[in-house]
């Protein structure tokens, strides 16, 4: 007995170093993103798609960046949601709520009441050397500006606001028919077994299970996703330093942050709709019709995100390489990497003013068949790579990456 508890402890401790050192690889930098639902109360499902939302989180690639609240209700339907133009309402509705601006007191963890801020979470993201952060900052020294402006253009500028119109999409019509022919045959089973109780509760259940999967082989959605993204430039930068960053109570700095928070903004980006693929429910309790809610929620808004990530520069992110021999990353089909994908690797610099810049250094590509399925419940559908836990690549050209280097999507 006392071996085997050995062992456990000494399994723990392995797992407990594991995941610290997993963690150490993981620090990197990341845009920061805040999502939120357009909730439609009028229409079916609507308490089901609102309850999923709430539940998503925060791709990992990403620095949780979330506000309340996360869902909106709108009752009329949205104007231009089959247009790439920007949507009016929307972008009514996020200056109507300052939403820039509370984008921008959460970055300095600004206290309403007092007007109090600090550069910590700054820091943090911008995995600055925080005692240096300080006294540069102190000093007002030119290398302090270059770092502020470093932590502007790399943390604070790649800011991102995520609105998801989701909508479901009635295909019970066409599922009916199974529907039906399940219930068909509990009545079958039924009649064959007369009215005795064990008959009726034979066409009960079928009955029951006949509707459950009605409604799963009929459900899917269509999820138009709206990016909008912080600006931060020089301009807005230097007024809210001068005029409203404040470490002590001052009245006068609260003031006028509350009096301009209708002055920051969000430039509207661009806009995707999901494709819209069947979503399969392989795995899926008849009897937990909310796991696939949310598994149809999930699936279409990460496959919206990777467009985005496609179509927008800005909005792609980098990804840690865990081990060089193999060439591993936790990254697969929930970020869009496919057997046609290209990744460049990049090294990170240190600049003589303490700002940091990314060096591309090769090109990697995955392995065929060893692409991580890390999709919302592919273990449970039982997916192919579904149980890799990371996906393995092969160097293209350059230099063979090292654990820590990052790749990004080319």
């Amino acid at each position: 007995m006392n071996g085997i508890i050995k062992i456990g402890v000494l399994s723990l401790l392995i797992a407990t170093c594991l995941s610290v050192g997993a963690q150490e690889e993981e620090r990197y930098r990341r845009s920061s993103l805040y999502s939120v639902l357009i909730n439609h109360s009028e229409q079916k499902f609507a308490d089901e798609i609102r309850n999923s939302f709430v539940q998503i989180p925060v791709p990992d690639k990403y620095n949780d960046h979330e506000l309340a609240p996360k869902v909106f209700r709108v009752s009329a339907k949205l104007k231009n949601a089959s247009s790439d133009e920007e949507n009016a309402q929307i972008t009514d509705f996020l200056e109507r709520n300052k939403v820039a601006s509370r984008l921008v007191a959460k970055w300095f963890n600004r206290d309403r009441s007092t007007g109090i801020c600090d550069m910590d979470l700054v820091k943090e993201r911008g995995l600055y050397d925080a005692s240096e952060f300080d006294r540069q900052m102190a000093e007002r020294s030119a290398r302090g500006k270059a770092m502020l402006e470093d932590a502007g253009e790399e943390l604070i500028g790649h800011t991102f606001v995520l609105v998801n119109d989701i909508r479901y999409i009635d295909k019970a019509q066409r599922s009916a028919i199974w529907g039906s022919v399940l219930s068909g045959l509990g009545g079958i089973a039924g009649a064959a077994m007369g009215n005795s109780s064990l008959g009726r509760s034979v066409n009960n259940l079928s009955q029951s299970v006949g509707n459950m999967v009605e409604t799963i082989k009929g459900f899917k959605v269509k999820i138009n996703t709206f990016l909008y993204q912080l600006v931060w430039d020089d301009e807005t930068a230097a007024v809210f330093y001068e005029k409203q960053y404040t470490d002590v109570p001052d009245e006068t700095k609260r003031e006028a942050f509350e009096q301009a928070r209708g002055n920051y903004r969000l430039k509207y980006v661009g806009k995707v709709e999901s494709k819209g693929s069947t979503t399969s429910f392989m795995g899926v309790n008849l009897d937990k019709p909310e796991i696939m809610v949310r598994k149809a929620c999930q699936r279409a808004i990460d496959e919206n995100i990777v467009d985005l990530q496609t179509e927008f520069e800005d909005f792609r992110t980098s990804t840690p390489i865990l081990t060089s021999e193999p060439i591993t990353a936790s990254i697969g089909m929930k970020e869009g990497v496919s057997e046609k994908s290209k990744f460049e690797v990049l090294e990170r610099v240190e600049n003589e003013d303490g700002t940091y810049s990314y060096k591309r250094v090769g090109v990697v590509a995955p392995v065929e068949n060893k692409i991580w399925d890390n999709r919302y419940m592919a273990v449970e559908e039982g997916a192919k790579g579904a149980l890799l836990g990371k996906t393995t690549f092969r160097k293209v050209s350059g230099t063979t990456p090292v654990a820590g280097m990052l790749i990004r999507e080319i």
